[in-house]
């Protein structure tokens, strides 16, 4: 039988005395705040991590590749579709897909206001499951036609900013092949979107590619860029290092991290306030638990005396409160994990707590938990918890049994 454990248990904390009482409520609330700060904090960055991400994944594709050049203008350089090189490409098991688009600066003029703008021009083959979910009203441009396709998506907030409606027709103007002319195009709105980020609502459209290769007078095999989707986002930079070893040397490849750095940086910020506040849970959860322990082995010094009278070593007395310290711990993690957890389901699908898409790209603060990071806390929470004990149980080896047993 594990006598240190049996003993434990008759010291549960329903049995200790008045004073050490409130002590240990503290102690479970203590661990149980943390618990669930930690939970919630983790669950909100992630969720705004995989959020942001997807927008931006969704919108501009992970890698792109583009004619190597210096030009840093909204006009592209045409890439070269070759059947060998794109052969390589979906060969690659790290590709899951591979669409081809290109970039136009233009002005969109209406009756009394004038509107710099992009248009990005897609392909049959382009992924429009990022604008199903995002499109507000309207319909999606039909970019599979015989002649190149006359419809385009707007943002909401350009909409709304010129007055317009899906149906309406617009001009817009870009600078024709050889820099010296003005060329009108007249589209029409099919759709409305919103993705909620600054960088894309306030100026792209979204268009037929076939409408940029006529304005920049490029044969049918050329585009403005390849965009590449990747099956593993973390291996990113590793999947671009790789593709950019085979490709021609008159090419280059971008991934979405050097087209919106300002993104990723803020994101990679949260993960440094995450580690700052697991931490400081960490320690106040800890010094509470150390105060704990401290006051249970000084109101049970006339047993500890007895015990070490009856033959029972350091270690053994050590693992009595250790063992009471972790039903504490487990006690107030339990708690932390019930309040965690309501509070994520909440969340997750009622989206209570609300923010500015302006300065935060989403408009409800978004979490996302997974069991791997959740059993993790809770592993990390204890194992620590209980490390952090096994010092100031030494204190035992200090108490001697002829002063113990005269204590009270």
């Amino acid at each position: 039988m594990n006598v240190a454990y049996f003993i434990a248990k008759r010291i549960a904390p329903g049995r200790t005395e008045a004073y050490a009482r409130p002590v240990v409520r503290i102690a479970v609330v203590s661990v149980a705040l943390g618990l669930m700060l930690m939970i919630i904090s983790v669950a909100i960055v992630t969720g705004f991590k995989h959020s942001v991400s997807r927008k931006v994944t969704g919108f501009a594709a992970p890698l792109q590749i583009v004619a190597f050049t210096r030009n840093e203008s909204l006009e592209q350089s045409p890439v070269t579709l070759d059947n060998k090189f794109l052969k390589r490409l979906r060969n690659n098991p790290e590709i899951t897909h591979i669409q081809f688009t290109a970039q136009k600066g233009g002005v969109l003029k209406t009756k009394d206001q004038i509107q710099g703008v992009v248009l990005k021009g897609v392909g049959p083959h382009y992924d429009w499951s990022f604008f199903k979910k995002n499109l507000i009203s309207g319909k999606l441009p039909d970019v599979r036609g015989n002649k190149p396709g006359k419809q385009i998506l707007i943002s909401g907030k350009l909409a709304r900013r010129l007055r317009l409606h899906t149906g309406d027709g617009v001009r817009i103007w870009f600078i024709g092949k050889n820099a010296t002319e003005a060329l009108g195009r007249k589209l029409v709105i099919s759709g409305i979107y919103a993705t909620g980020i600054e960088d894309f609502d306030n100026r792209f459209l979204i268009g037929d590619l076939r409408q940029i290769q006529h304005l920049n007078g490029w044969k049918p095999n050329q585009v403005g860029s390849i965009e590449l989707e990747v099956n593993d986002f973390k291996k990113l930079k590793a999947i671009a290092q790789n593709i950019y070893s085979s490709i021609p040397y008159n090419l280059n490849i971008n991934t979405i991290y050097d087209q919106y750095p300002e993104i990723f940086n803020w994101l990679d910020l949260l993960d440094t306030n995450v580690a700052v506040i697991l931490i400081l849970m960490i320690l106040v959860a800890g010094v509470t638990m150390i105060s704990t322990l401290f006051i249970l082995i000084i109101e049970r010094t006339a047993m500890v005396g007895l015990l070490k009278t009856l033959g029972a070593g350091n270690r053994t007395i050590q693992k009595i409160f250790l063992y009471k310290a972790a039903y504490i711990i487990s006690w107030g993690m339990f708690w932390g994990n019930v309040l965690g957890l309501t509070f994520y389901f909440i969340q997750f699908y009622f989206r209570i707590f609300k923010l500015d898409p302006v300065n935060y790209y989403v408009s409800y603060v978004p979490v996302e938990l997974s069991l791997s990071n959740f059993l993790l806390l809770n592993a990390g929470t204890f194992l620590l918890c209980l490390l952090i004990l096994v010092f100031p149980s030494f204190y035992i080896v200090r108490i001697q049994p002829a002063r113990a047993l005269r204590y009270e």
